[in-house]
């Protein structure tokens, strides 16, 4: 798949994977995207729970959602809340810029998968995220 949809800053891919019986290689990001990043991690979710609900002050965050997996974020910073559902057997990228707040939950059965990048290192005694709940409570 090769389509790109845009929102208001927010940009939504989806990912193609090659998969055998042995499980499946994706590449997150690549070329010059992959040379911008300070900072990768995995992220296994279970199934109900919610990660996210902030938003980055500095550093633009890029991240790939093995589904099923529920994705909402703002259009723009303090807009519209937009939903993406990734269906099981699917991956989309999501990439958000600074300001723009997002939050990721897996609506089961199996534990979601997250690869995230940002172009700030991880730094706990200058976090760069602020808390913004707009997923669950």
């Amino acid at each position: 798949m090769t389509t790109t949809a845009e929102a208001a800053g927010a940009v939504v891919e989806p990912v193609s994977w090659i998969g055998d019986a042995r499980g499946l290689v994706l590449e997150p990001i690549g070329g010059a995207t992959m040379q911008q990043q300070q900072n990768v991690h995995l992220v296994l979710t279970e199934p109900g729970q919610i990660r996210g609900n902030h938003y980055h002050r500095r550093g633009t965050e890029i991240t790939v959602v093995l589904g099923p997996a529920r994705v909402r974020f703002r259009e723009r910073a303090g807009g519209e809340l937009r939903d993406v559902e990734v269906p099981a057997g699917q991956a989309m990228r999501f990439t958000f810029p600074p300001g723009l707040a997002h939050a990721f939950q897996n609506p089961g059965p199996g534990s979601m998968i997250l690869i995230a990048f940002n172009t700030e290192p991880h730094d706990p005694a200058r976090p760069d995220t602020v808390r913004e709940v707009v997923l669950g409570g």
